[in-house]
């Protein structure tokens, strides 16, 4: 039986990430970003690279890195959710990360492990394991390219062959777009060189699968997290607002509505952990566990993120309100690595359900 619950040294991890974001990020920092985006966030990325070593937590020690697994790296995308800290963590140290591991090249995993340098899949932010373009020379909205040295661009040979190739920042353009999330920024990249090698057909195809299905089966944990802290924000709030001489939390109507968000984010965490693990063990259920996860924690997040606006009443339409910052990420994560729809399509036939 998959074990859900969290180990000790997980929770010690968990105590780290969060003393760090703590440290540098308030209710107003991500929201500064989106009158600035040129915000510097380095001293953040800098700090949880070098003092928590989050760079090169999925690289193998001999690499410089940690040697940890998704197990780890999910716990640490529920702290960075809870704060939609702007790191990009879960597009390099996981997703590109991933890719590299599985080609075996070892060129630049040292750079990530450090910090030194980050890098980024070139595909579309909504693509998912299965369905993601090839041959493209412009692509867009590419998550994580702003601050990428390093870009993975999949590429079609002519022949149906499919290649994986490593190209440095001088070898494309990359100009920002307008995302409704500016913490996890979109950019419009061009690519203008063929670039290095590092794998061709199925081991190239499967190296992007596995990155995209890393993605998916832990940024249901990132969900996960900013689900917890939109409820655990609200439920307080509604116990301190009071309204006709009474906490707004003691009406009847309120409560089931936090008691039925409640279950629900019990629920994606448990989908979330299970995701995680399945990616940990490689099992059987590995792929059905993403489908679900991906399926289930996106609605979930901008189901407690919307909730979190109503609960708070007025004074959370104001833009620069936290639960707007949830409410973007959530929102933008809900079409990232496959739409919910596409999830569940994805799982129908894994469980013999067809049309």
């Amino acid at each position: 039986m998959t074990d859900l619950l969290y180990s000790d040294v997980e929770e010690a991890l968990r105590d780290s990430v969060r003393s760090t974001l703590d440290r540098f990020i308030d209710d107003d920092f991500v929201s500064r970003i989106y009158d600035d985006p040129d915000t510097d966030t380095s001293p953040l990325r800098r700090a949880l690279s070098d003092q928590v070593g989050l760079a090169g937590l999925l690289i193998p020690e001999e690499l410089g890195g940690s040697g940890a697994g998704p197990r780890e790296a999910a716990t640490v995308l529920e702290e960075l959710g809870r704060t939609v800290a702007p790191v990009p963590f879960l597009t390099s140290a996981v997703i590109a990360t991933t890719c590299l591991l599985r080609v075996g090249d070892r060129g630049i995993l040292s750079e990530l492990a450090e910090g030194r340098a980050t890098a980024a899949l070139l595909v579309p932010w909504t693509a998912r394991r299965g369905a993601w373009p090839t041959g493209e020379s412009v692509i867009e909205p590419v998550a994580g390219a702003m601050e990428a040295d390093y870009f993975l661009l999949p590429v079609d040979s002519g022949d149906g062959t499919v290649s994986l190739n490593l190209l440095r920042r001088v070898d494309v353009d990359v100009e920002q777009l307008t995302s409704l999330d500016m913490s996890r920024p979109l950019a419009r990249v061009a690519v203008r060189a063929e670039g290095h090698p590092l794998a061709s057909g199925d081991a190239a195809v499967e190296a992007v699968d596995a990155a995209l299905a890393a993605g998916t089966a832990l940024m249901a944990s990132e969900q996960v997290g900013l689900a917890r802290e939109c409820l655990q924000r609200t439920v307080e709030y509604t116990r301190t607002r009071v309204q006709f001489a009474r906490p707004i939390g003691s009406f009847q109507s309120i409560k089931h509505r936090l008691a039925d968000l409640y279950l629900q984010v019990v629920q994606a965490q448990a989908a979330a952990r299970h995701a995680a693990a399945s990616l940990a063990e490689d099992d059987d259920e590995a792929r059905i566990a993403q489908a679900v996860a991906g399926s289930w924690c996106s609605d979930i997040a901008v189901r407690a993120a919307e909730e979190a606006l109503q609960l708070h009443g007025g004074i959370a339409m104001t833009w620069e309100h936290w639960v707007h910052t949830r409410l973007k990420r959530a929102k933008s994560d809900q079409l990232a690595l496959g739409t919910p729809d596409a999830h569940r399509t994805d799982l129908a036939p894994l469980v013999d359900l067809t049309a």
